[in-house]
């Protein structure tokens, strides 16, 4: 049998910090805003392995009001998510992440961000899919204000 999760996140550009895309800092004038180091490719990978198992999302399992959380790589989050579908007979088969950004240009990075959500995940990098788009000049990642992400994963078990 297999399941499917969705997830879908976005933060807005904050000048005070590094910018984390996929697991990989990535050279920009600025980072993102958010609670933990605010890498929208692995919270919208997080609500994909949480959603495929028919679980709660990011928010509800790492809380943005746990000041544990302050300033956490997300690629621990990541792995936790991935660890819990393990412990519930879910094999993880595969990872398809679009990234919506204006700036910067991620071609460059996309081969390492496969290889960090391969690694955080358990299946590799062959199995992950890492794309990018512009969002042509509309809405607020259009007009450069943030960065969204979504993410697919598929989840088998018997």
């Amino acid at each position: 049998m297999y399941r499917v999760g969705f997830g879908y996140d976005s933060h807005r550009f904050a000048a005070d910090r590094p910018l984390m895309l996929g697991g990989v800092r990535v050279a920009c004038e600025g980072g993102l805003a958010g609670h933990s180091d605010a890498d929208v490719v692995l919270h919208a990978a997080t609500d994909a392995v949480l959603g495929a198992i028919g679980e709660a999302d990011i928010g509800e399992h790492f809380p943005d009001t746990d000041p544990g959380l302050a300033g956490a790589d997300s690629g621990q989050i990541l792995a936790a998510a991935a660890s819990l579908a393990r412990e519930r007979g879910y094999d993880i088969r595969n990872c398809d992440v679009t990234v919506l950004a204006e700036k910067p240009s991620l071609k460059a990075h996309k081969a390492r961000m496969k290889a960090r959500i391969g690694e955080l995940l358990g299946i590799g990098a062959a199995n992950v899919a890492v794309k990018a788009k512009t969002n042509e000049g509309m809405g607020f990642v259009g007009r450069g204000e943030g960065i969204a992400a979504m993410a697919v994963v598929l989840v088998a078990w018997e």
